[in-house]
């Protein structure tokens, strides 16, 4: 993150080194490259940082919540109806203010994954709801495609540029608009973490151990739907930042459960978006490409890697009860499995 940081600050023109960089931080107002940096790339990297968390927090937010690692809001209908919501008024030619954009998004990404749900028979079926939500995202999609028909020339380069998740000429209006939404989905969040362990053991575990699990399930899509359509009406759908994180978070802490993943999903999903966005910047200079298209061509081959090889790992040795075998156990901590003797002595 730092990395990443250091150089979305710092490359490009003009070009500030690293030595004067906080000078051009203060002089944000006087100098040329005070005001690049201070009013440009700042905002820009901070918008990354904060979207790519909210995407990387409900990427594991989905998949622990429908206990499948192929759960992304991609394929669940939410960031297609987002997207829909935001670019519908675009094409209609309606005139609304800023404020009402992450509202679209909201109304629209509720609408793709409670279809997704109701399709689904009320998220009974974790299995059902990912197939279901395929669907619904394609036919969200040409929703999309049959706006896109619609529109004139121009609005045609914006749409085409939202749709694939572009940072460019963004700035701190934007960044602020945000925070009242994470205000509410942070808490929700929080909240929500220890449900999800929960929901991992299956729908009936969780009943009985006091978890409405069809309840339970409603409450994290809302909870998905807060967290990544303000970032999709500001940003677009960058896409497959929600698969890669979790993903990235569970490879580096295989014995973790959702409470201890959420925070490193967030962490790993700012990085992956401020990564791709400094390519997505400066690869094609003076063009800049949209950097969901640079969080696809890394997330999915890098995804694809992780899944392998945690395929590839060795399982834990399962002991049977009453062998009285003694192994390793989670942290190093060495378990020992008591004989039913044993433990009607204990």
């Amino acid at each position: 993150m730092v990395a990443a940081s250091v150089c979305a600050l710092t490359l490009g023109t003009p070009y500030v080194p690293l030595h004067r960089l906080p000078g051009a931080l203060l002089d944000a107002d006087s100098t040329l490259s005070g005001i690049v940096v201070g009013e440009l790339r700042v905002p820009r990297l901070v918008l990354a940082l904060v979207a790519g968390a909210c995407l990387g927090a409900a990427g594991l937010v989905l998949q622990e919540a429908l206990r499948n690692s192929l759960a992304v809001p991609e394929m669940l209908g939410v960031s297609s109806g987002a997207a829909l919501g935001v670019a519908a008024p675009l094409v209609l030619s309606m005139s609304l203010p800023a404020a009402v954009q992450p509202l679209l998004a909201i109304g629209g990404a509720a609408l793709g994954g409670g279809l997704t749900l109701l399709a689904a028979g009320l998220g009974r079926s974790p299995s059902a709801v990912l197939l279901t939500g395929a669907a619904v995202a394609a036919a969200l999609q040409a929703a999309l495609l049959v706006l896109m028909v619609m529109a004139d020339q121009l609005d045609l380069q914006l749409i085409y540029r939202y749709l694939l998740g572009s940072l460019s000429a963004r700035t701190w209006e934007d960044v602020t608009g945000l925070w009242p939404w994470l205000l509410v989905a942070v808490p929700a969040l929080v909240l929500c973490a220890p449900v999800l362990s929960v929901l991992r053991l299956g729908d009936e575990d969780a009943e009985a151990l006091g978890v409405r699990a069809r309840r339970a399930r409603f409450a994290a899509l809302a909870i998905a739907v807060v967290l990544i359509a303000p970032v999709t009406a500001v940003c677009g759908p960058v896409a497959w930042v929600g698969f890669l994180a979790p993903h990235l978070a569970r490879w580096f802490n295989p014995a973790a459960d959702a409470v201890r993943w959420l925070p490193w999903s967030a962490a790993w999903g700012a990085v992956v978006v401020a990564v791709a966005d400094v390519p997505a910047r400066l690869a094609l200079a003076p063009v800049e490409t949209p950097v969901g298209a640079w969080t696809a061509l890394l997330g999915v081959p890098a995804g694809v890697a992780l899944l392998r090889s945690g395929d590839r790992r060795p399982a834990a040795p399962r002991r049977a009860a009453g062998s009285g075998a003694v192994g390793p156990g989670p942290r190093g901590v060495r378990a020992v499995s008591l004989a039913p003797s044993e433990k009607e002595a204990r």
